[in-house]
């Protein structure tokens, strides 16, 4: 079966035209010039490994105020975190962290009912090292001390983590 265009004159171009879009083709989304090749993890710093085994993800969880605080109280104490942020954490983990606003339900010794509270969530991925586990824990006796709380909750999992 042969194709007819009513001009004659649309196919040679439209063949040209085909011919060079297929030998073109089309880079990849990360396609880089040829001098740095991409590659998915991070390359060249100690604190954030390519491969990193014997790493652990450390969450601590600071209560931060009621739940229903005003809006003037909630400011307050994000400053008041922002601070601590500042002052406690950063200097200890200077490579990076996270930190996650959460919904926190705690029930005080001797309650019937929990309180609510508005709550930050730290993460931390660090290699597993005495150093490192008392920086943590600098952290959570820091928190402690000016705010007077209880607890600040502690979860850690052993990481194999890549950056």
């Amino acid at each position: 079966m042969a194709l007819h265009f009513a001009n004659a004159r649309v196919l040679p171009p439209l063949l040209a035209a085909l011919c060079l879009a297929a030998c073109a083709g089309t880079p990849s989304m990360g396609a880089l010039p040829s001098a740095s090749v991409a590659t998915a993890a991070y390359h060249g710093d100690a604190g954030r490994p390519a491969e990193g085994k014997g790493w652990v993800r450390t969450e601590l969880y600071f209560a931060t105020g009621q739940w229903n605080a005003s809006p003037e109280d909630a400011a307050a104490a994000e400053q008041r975190w922002l601070d601590f942020l500042d002052r406690e954490v950063t200097p200890r983990f200077p490579s990076g962290l996270s930190v996650l606003d959460v919904y926190g339900q705690w029930l005080p010794p001797g309650a019937t009912t929990p309180s609510r509270l508005r709550s930050k969530e730290l993460v931390v991925h660090h290699p597993d090292t005495p150093e490192q586990a008392a920086a943590i824990e600098a952290i959570r006796v820091a928190w402690k001390q000016e705010t007077g709380h209880l607890s600040v909750l502690r979860s850690q999992l052993h990481a194999d983590v890549s950056f």
